[in-house]
């Protein structure tokens, strides 16, 4: 009788692939201290991790997304926000 709710605010979103990010970018740079706005080239970013980085958020969201976003948005937050308004369908 009750519908299930299937409602998702943008923040929460945001924030859910946001810290996805982080760790994904934690785990394959291998920087336990990354946060939110570290940058991809400052923790040692090269284009084999970029790659990387690529294939598991495609593993995680099921989106492909490209690898040049990584080197254009370089902090897990710019992607982040990149990756939910042009690749995730809410």
């Amino acid at each position: 009788m009750t519908a299930t709710d299937h409602t998702t605010t943008p923040t929460a979103t945001a924030t859910a692939t946001v810290d996805l990010l982080v760790a994904v970018y934690r785990e394959t740079l291998g920087v336990a201290g990354l946060d939110r706005d570290s940058d991809f080239y400052e923790v040692g970013g090269d284009s084999l991790t970029a790659f990387q980085i690529t294939g598991r958020i495609q593993e995680a969201l099921g989106v492909e997304v490209p690898v040049s976003l990584v080197f254009a948005y370089p902090t897990p937050a710019d992607l982040a926000s990149v990756v939910d308004s042009d690749f995730v369908q809410v």
